[in-house]
């Protein structure tokens, strides 16, 4: 035997012996599977297929609990509450963070994320919204796991129409083209709102319930430069700002453009009014396009293309955070919690990235993004890819449920019912603001 060979031989009988030691040091601590609670939607699907592949690698097995959307959150909440241990992992929405983490049921990962590099494989943003507690700490609690982020679709059929485009360009004096700023997209709403035609220009979220207004206004709002608080939590002349004014009335002047029906309306009308034709765009979050690109599914599918969010009035572009990390939860035993780390590091892998990338998962490693692979693998992937590096979200502290409902029911109050002014909105829900951020103690009275 050659001494390539022999090196070869010994190379390969010591990688058999780590494997065949890790496996007989899981099978020591009885961990055979572990169990991931998430919300019943395609991406969990897509998780259990990579949950498949490392069962095949590793002989643990890997089940994806799925829980409708309107429950999620209860359903994880009672668990938490009970401090129980039916589930090793949860792909947990952004906003429960902070509660998670200042009420202990989340494992603190920054020691395992940083030292095995898994931090620095993940887009900035993602890390900071989807893993780090308080912000600008370091401190991270889950793996950012699926990405999302609201895009629009548009109809392209009618953006490159001959008589569309000599139309459009003879009124607005310029080329009508995917648009590059709210203001531009205000005209071409504009432009395509043809009530007697059934057409109407543009679909914006608009629901009451939970959080629906709130990441569809918000686009405009961090795009003309405003904030839900500033660095010191403050929300008085914040919230309420010149800046924010503007952007409430564009958000409301921009939702005369949209169809009849939509006053409540989020991700699933989106797709609705842009595949029955009443649309001409469409805001929603990226893990809903799939179904537009599905000629099955739209009549449009193959002349529907997307652009990601508009640049504000001064240049500013951000668009609402959508999508999950992954977190221990920390009321299982040590060793589930190191076999869960086990898996995430797996899991963090590019090439395990790139095929949850490949099955239809949105990931937020930095290299996948950025390959020639991941950019032609859908029409929008460009899109969010470009998107992922400029999202912001609504407060993650354990108080995010309090803050969302009076924003909730003032925005909608305004933009859809017309009741009072932008000023007055944004005044309501810094009062209600202020009196919730005081009881909590995160402002002084």
């Amino acid at each position: 035997m050659s001494k390539q060979s022999r090196w070869f031989a010994a190379l390969m009988i010591f990688a058999l012996l780590a494997l065949v030691s890790i496996n007989v040091a899981v099978a020591q601590d009885g961990i055979t599977q572990l169990t991931i609670l998430w919300a019943e939607w395609d991406p969990a699907n897509y998780l259990q297929q990579i949950g498949n592949e490392y069962e095949a690698e590793t002989g643990i097995k890997v089940n994806v609990i799925q829980e409708p959307w309107g429950s999620f959150y209860d359903r994880m909440a009672v668990e938490w509450a009970a401090q129980g241990d039916a589930y090793d992992m949860v792909v947990g929405d952004s906003q429960w963070i902070g509660q998670g983490v200042e009420q202990g049921h989340y494992v603190d990962l920054t020691d395992f994320l940083v030292s095995e590099g898994i931090a620095e494989t993940v887009t900035p943003a993602t890390l900071q919204y989807y893993a780090e507690y308080p912000t600008g700490s370091g401190r991270y609690y889950a793996y950012p796991t699926e990405g999302d982020a609201v895009g629009w679709a548009y109809r392209k059929d009618l953006f490159e129409d001959p008589q569309n485009m000599a139309d459009f360009e003879a009124k607005y004096g310029r080329p009508l083209q995917p648009p590059e700023t709210w203001a531009e997209l205000r005209d071409i709403a504009e432009f395509f709102t043809r009530p007697d035609e059934g057409l109407y220009g543009v679909g914006v979220y608009t629901q009451i319930d939970y959080d629906g207004m709130i990441m569809g206004f918000q686009n405009a709002f961090f795009s003309w430069g405003a904030d839900w608080k500033n660095e010191n939590n403050e929300v008085m002349g914040v919230v309420n700002s010149p800046e924010a004014v503007e952007a409430l009335e564009f958000y409301k002047d921009l939702y005369q453009f949209a169809p009849p029906g939509t006053g409540n309306a989020f991700f699933a009308e989106m797709n609705d009014v842009f595949i029955s034709g009443q649309a001409a765009m469409i805001m929603n979050y990226f893990a809903f396009f799939p179904a537009l690109i599905n000629p099955g599914v739209n009549p449009y599918a193959e002349t529907t293309g997307f652009f990601p969010g508009p640049k504000g009035p001064n240049g500013d572009q951000y668009v609402s955070l959508g999508g999950q990390g992954l977190s221990i939860l920390s009321y299982i035993s040590p060793e589930r919690q190191e076999a869960s780390k086990a898996f995430i590091k797996w899991f963090a892998q590019e090439e395990v990235q790139a095929r949850w990338a490949a099955v239809g998962g949105y990931t937020c490693n930095i290299n996948v993004l950025e390959s020639e692979e991941f950019l032609s693998n859908t029409p929008y992937n460009p899109a969010f890819a470009d998107s992922m590096t400029f999202v912001k979200d609504f407060w993650n502290i354990p108080q995010f449920g309090e803050l969302l409902e009076p924003a909730q029911r003032y925005l909608h109050a305004y933009v859809v019912g017309g009741e009072g002014t932008a000023q007055e909105a944004l005044d309501k829900i810094v009062e209600a603001h202020q009196e919730i951020l005081e009881d909590a103690g995160i402002l002084g009275g």
